[in-house]
């Protein structure tokens, strides 16, 4: 029963997070207008003797403003995409290609898009109107200067659509755009984790030996999972689910995603109840994983860095931004159980360590900027920021780090100038690193 009621709210979410949810609200209410303007007609209530000069004389006066205003909405809409899209697709070039559809599905995007369908609804609803008098009445000329005022209305949005659609797209406001996302999901996952239920199992539980196994119905990626309701599901037969997998990692179907401690074996509604409990899809969700932020940032950078593009200005702005989103990471030990109301554990999930998401984020940059000592440094001087706010084995991950990038501006730097600069910079500043006190006098050879 709950798995035939989960499939139609799965769909209600799906329509709600897509591109065509505003606009279709919007459209639908311009049609409830339209309606009210050509099913009565004569009107709805009694109009002013005073609004008799807006009256048209005849219908095919009425009817080739319409005609006008309609081919003139029709023109500003495929205007107004087709240079988004152009834009978008230069965009695409400069950034992740991940980002372009998120670009173009934000919100004020949509709201427009809902206004330009919902104006071109109303007015064809208008030509459309039955009747073959002479004149119109009162009622219905009033609508068709409302139908002008709609399109006056598009062409104010036109201006803030092309406005917006340009500023999306730059490289500041991307990097901002992804660092406010992913601080807030940050800022979510530590809310949870004052709840008393969640907690940290520094060594969680190693499987039994009769475990069981429920394989993935779905190819994708785990966008999310109602863990208390699992937890809830758990209960009922006194069984432990232990995720195989981290929220954010891609499945494939027949993919054994969770492993089942229970006494008794696990019969197929129940199966069928968890499995719809996890929410699977093919985009990446910042507000449902951190980790996906972080990891579009750092793609920014490498696309930032390679030679098509060649603007290390912009990777050293989505490095300052992972500098602080780490910062933050630092404060947050991610749970990784949630208890039942008698405080044993009910499910278990896997989580990224520091070091992990530390080096996932790194290698790249350090790879692709090897040969540019801008990067090198900029890199060096968020590890010496991040050691000041980390903890003792947080910070010989970062040590780690620290020595990969000395190893890699001691082979870019060749020329004794280079080499000189980057010594007056390796222990400048704040930081908890054991950093030389200058690069080593020969260059350092292979990787």
């Amino acid at each position: 029963m709950i798995t035939a009621l989960f499939y139609p709210i799965k769909l209600a979410k799906s329509y709600r997070q897509s591109i065509a949810y505003i606009p279709s609200l919007l459209a639908l209410g311009y049609f409830l207008v339209g309606l009210a303007a050509v099913v009565p007609e004569d009107g709805l209530f009694p109009l002013p003797v005073e609004l008799e000069f807006a009256h048209f004389t005849d219908t095919e006066t009425r009817r080739t403003l319409l005609s006008t205003l309609i081919t003139g909405m029709v023109s500003l809409m495929v205007f107004s995409f087709s240079m988004v899209m152009s834009v978008l697709s230069q965009a695409g070039g400069n950034f992740s290609h991940k980002l372009v559809f998120g670009l173009v599905t934000k919100r004020h995007h949509q709201w427009v898009l809902g206004h330009y369908l919902g104006t071109i609804l109303y007015v064809l609803m208008l030509l459309m109107m039955p009747g073959s008098e002479d004149s119109p009445g009162l009622w219905r000329s009033l609508h068709a200067y409302l139908a002008a005022v709609m399109v006056m209305h598009c062409l104010a949005l036109f201006v803030y659509f092309i406005h917006k659609a340009s500023q999306s797209v730059q490289v500041n406001s991307v990097a901002a755009s992804l660092h406010q996302a992913t601080s807030h999901a940050l800022h979510h996952l530590q809310a949870r984790q004052q709840a008393a239920r969640y907690t940290h199992l520094p060594q969680p539980p190693s499987l039994s030996v009769r475990h069981q196994v429920i394989a993935s119905n779905q190819t994708g990626t785990i966008q999310r999972a109602d863990v208390e309701k699992l937890a809830e599901l758990a209960c009922h037969k006194d069984a432990v689910i232990h995720f195989n997998v981290a929220i954010g990692d891609f499945v494939l179907e027949g993919y054994p995603l969770l492993h089942v401690e229970a006494p008794h074996q696990l019969d197929d509604t129940w199966t069928q109840e968890v499995l719809a409990q996890i929410v699977h899809g093919q985009a990446e969700s910042i507000s449902d994983s951190h980790v996906h932020g972080l990891t579009q940032l750092m793609e920014i950078a490498v696309k930032a860095l390679s030679p098509g593009v060649n603007d290390p200005g912009t990777a050293q702005l989505c490095i300052n931004q992972l500098t602080d989103l780490l910062r933050q990471r630092l404060g947050v030990t991610p749970c990784n159980a949630l208890l039942d109301e008698q405080n044993s554990v009910r499910v278990i999930w896997p989580t990224e360590e520091f070091s992990a998401l530390l080096y996932r984020l790194f290698t790249p940059m350090i790879h692709y900027g090897k040969r540019d000592l801008s990067i090198g440094l900029s890199l060096l001087e968020a590890l010496k920021k991040l050691s000041l706010f980390a903890g003792i084995t947080q910070r010989e991950s970062i040590q780690q780090q620290a020595e990969r990038v000395i190893e890699m501006l001691n082979q870019a730097a060749q020329h004794h100038l280079d080499r000189e600069y980057i010594n007056g910079k390796l222990n400048g500043g704040e930081h908890r690193l054991r950093l030389p006190a200058s690069l080593p006098t020969a260059p350092c050879h292979g990787a």
